[in-house]
C-alpha cells in the first residue's frame, strides 16, 4: 500500500523532471548559447533555486510598457539620423568605417557628425571641477545623467554650481540610477540637496513595485552624460562621487578610481543631448524641447519626432573630429556596443589597444581579438591588477591564460588604483570611448553610451594616455600566470560560469 511519504517522493520526482524538461524548451529560446547553457546548468544542479533565480533575473527585456516607449525613442533616434549630411562626413573615410557607421545608425539611430573637438580629462578631481566650471557658464539649461550621483566632499562644488545655475534661471534636469545610487551612504542627502536647490530630477530604472515600477532588478542605466546649453558635453567612465565611492571596504583598502572623460564641443553634443532627452522621456513621459522642461505628460511619440529636425546645429563647428554617439542597452533589439567593438577589431590593420575595468568577453569578442593577433596585429589589454568586485574580477582572470596563449599583451594597472576607464584605439585614426565595459553585463543588461571617433590628433592624445598606463603597469607573462595556485584557478572558473547568467 502506498504511503503518504511515497506520494510526496513521487510528486517531487515528477516536479523535478517537469522543471528540467520545461527548462530545455524555454530557457535557450532567443538567448545566447553560453547564457542558455549556464542557466540550464544552474537549473539542473539546483532546480528550485535555479528556477526562482531564472524567474527573477532570467529575462533581459524591459517591461512591456517601457519597450513601447523605447519604440518611440528609436523612431526619434532614426529621425535625428535622417538629418545626417553624408557629403560632410563620409567623403574621405575608408569604406569599412562608413559601413560601420551605417550599422551603428541602423541599430542605434544617431548620425556621424563632423566639426567636433574633444579634450581628454584623466585627473579625477580636476574633471569634476571642469564640469562645475562649465555649469557656471550655463545660460539656458544643464542636463545631468550619472549612474551614480552622490553629494560628498569631492562633488560638493558640482552641486553648488548646479544651485547657482538654478538661481540664475537656468533649467537643471537631473537623472540618477536608482539601484546604484541608493546603495551609497549619502543617497538621502543627495535627494534632499536636489530638492532644496529646485532641480528637476528623476530616478532611472526605479525599483518601486508599490508604484508599479519594476523590472529585472539588475537592469541598470549605466550612462554618464553632462550637457550644458547644447554646446559642451561630457561623457566617459566617471561617476559623480568620491574617488573611493565612499565605501568602507574601499577606504580600508585604499582604493582609488582612475577614469577618462572626454569634453566634447561641436554638433555632436546634440546627439549626447538626444540620449538624455530619450532617457528623460522614458522615465517621466515628459518631452524636453530645446532644454525647457515641459510640465505636461506626453503619451505619444509625436512631440519627440518634432524635436529631431531642429536638434542638431550643423553650424556649431568646433574642430576636425568626426564623431558618432552610439546608445545601447536592453531597449534595443541588438547589442549595439558589442557589434561596434567587433567591427572595430575586425577592421584593425596595425594596432589595437583596449582599456576595460571589467573584461569578460563573449565568444565572438574573444575570437575577434585572438584572430587579430593571428593576423599579425599587436593587441594590448589594460586591466586593473586588483578588483573591486570579486566575482567579476575572478571571471575576468579566467580568460588570461587563453588571451596570453593567443599572444595578447596584458598590462596590469597597479594597486591601489582601479582602472575604471573604458576606451580603445585601433590603428592611428579611430577610437572609442564611453561608459561601456567589455563584459556581458554591459552588452546585454546595462544601458550604455559609446562614442566612435575618427580623428588622428584625438587618437594621438588617447595613445599618450595609454602610454601613461603602460609606464606604470606591469606586463603579465604566461609563465607567471601558470604559477597561479589551484584554488585561484577553481575560483576563477566558477566565476566565469556565473558571468554567463543573463
Amino acid at each position: 500500500m502506498f504511503t503518504g511519504a511515497w506520494w510526496w517522493a513521487t510528486a517531487l520526482v515528477v516536479i523535478d523532471l517537469a522543471i528540467r524538461v520545461l527548462a530545455i524548451i524555454f530557457v535557450p529560446r532567443n538567448r545566447r548559447p553560453t547564457a542558455g547553457m549556464a542557466w540550464l546548468l544552474a537549473i539542473f544542479l539546483i532546480p528550485y533555486f535555479g528556477v526562482i533565480a531564472f524567474l527573477l533575473i532570467g529575462s533581459p527585456k524591459l517591461p512591456r510598457k517601457r519597450r513601447e516607449v523605447q519604440d518611440e525613442i528609436n523612431t526619434f533616434m532614426r529621425a535625428v539620423s535622417a538629418e545626417e549630411r553624408l557629403e560632410d562626413t563620409h567623403g574621405n573615410n575608408p569604406a569599412w568605417f562608413n559601413s560601420l557607421v551605417r550599422m551603428n545608425a541602423t541599430y542605434g539611430g544617431l548620425p556621424l557628425l563632423a566639426g567636433n573637438s574633444g579634450t581628454l580629462l584623466s585627473d579625477y578631481e580636476q574633471t569634476i571641477r571642469a564640469m562645475a566650471e562649465a555649469v557656471d557658464g550655463a545660460t539656458a539649461y544643464v542636463h545631468v545623467q550619472f549612474y551614480i550621483l552622490s553629494v560628498d566632499a569631492t562633488t560638493a562644488g558640482f552641486f553648488d554650481a548646479l544651485e547657482r545655475a538654478i538661481a540664475r534661471g537656468v533649467t537643471v534636469n537631473v537623472m540618477l540610477d536608482h539601484w546604484a545610487s541608493r546603495g551609497k551612504k549619502d543617497y538621502a542627502a543627495t535627494k534632499a540637496r536636489l530638492d532644496a536647490m529646485g532641480a528637476n530630477w528623476t530616478l532611472m530604472l526605479p525599483l518601486q513595485p508599490l508604484k508599479g515600477k519594476f523590472q529585472r532588478p539588475d537592469l541598470r542605466n549605466h550612462r554618464k552624460i553632462l550637457v550644458i546649453d547644447g554646446t559642451v558635453g561630457y561623457m566617459g567612465s566617471l561617476n559623480m562621487i568620491s574617488r573611493d565611492y565612499n565605501v568602507k571596504k574601499n577606504i580600508k583598502r585604499g582604493l582609488k578610481w582612475k577614469e577618462l572623460v572626454v569634453e566634447l564641443r561641436g554638433p555632436g553634443v546634440s546627439t549626447l543631448d538626444a540620449v538624455f532627452i530619450s532617457d528623460w522621456y522614458s522615465e517621466t513621459g515628459e518631452v524636453i524641447i530645446q532644454g525647457v522642461r515641459r510640465a505636461e505628460l506626453v503619451s505619444g511619440g509625436e512631440n519627440l519626432s518634432r524635436l529631431s529636425s531642429a536638434l542638431i546645429d550643423h553650424r556649431a563647428d568646433a574642430g576636425t573630429m568626426l564623431i558618432q554617439v552610439v546608445p545601447s542597452g536592453p531597449g534595443f533589439e541588438r547589442e549595439n556596443n558589442l557589434r561596434l567593438f567587433l567591427g572595430l577589431i575586425h577592421a584593425a590593420q596595425r594596432r589595437i589597444v583596449i582599456t576595460s575595468p571589467y573584461f569578460v568577453p563573449d565568444e565572438s569578442l574573444l575570437y575577434a581579438i585572438s584572430s587579430a593577433v593571428a593576423r599579425g596585429i599587436p593587441v594590448d589589454l589594460f586591466v586593473s591588477e586588483i578588483g573591486d568586485q570579486a566575482l567579476v574580477h575572478h571571471a575576468q582572470r579566467s580568460y588570461y591564460e587563453q588571451l596570453l596563449r593567443a599572444g595578447v599583451s596584458i598590462f596590469l594597472y597597479p594597486a591601489p588604483y582601479i582602472l575604471h576607464a573604458k576606451h580603445f584605439t585601433i590603428d592611428d585614426e579611430v577610437a572609442m570611448i564611453g561608459s561601456s565595459n567589455m563584459d556581458m553585463r554591459s552588452f546585454s543588461l546595462n544601458m550604455e553610451v559609446s562614442m566612435l571617433v575618427r580623428d588622428a590628433e584625438f587618437v594621438a592624445r588617447m595613445r599618450a594616455v595609454e602610454d601613461e598606463y603602460r609606464e606604470v603597469s606591469r606586463l603579465l607573462t604566461l609563465e607567471e600566470w601558470m604559477r597561479q595556485p589551484l584554488r585561484s584557478t577553481v575560483l576563477d572558473n566558477l566565476a566565469r560560469l556565473t558571468s554567463a547568467l543573463q
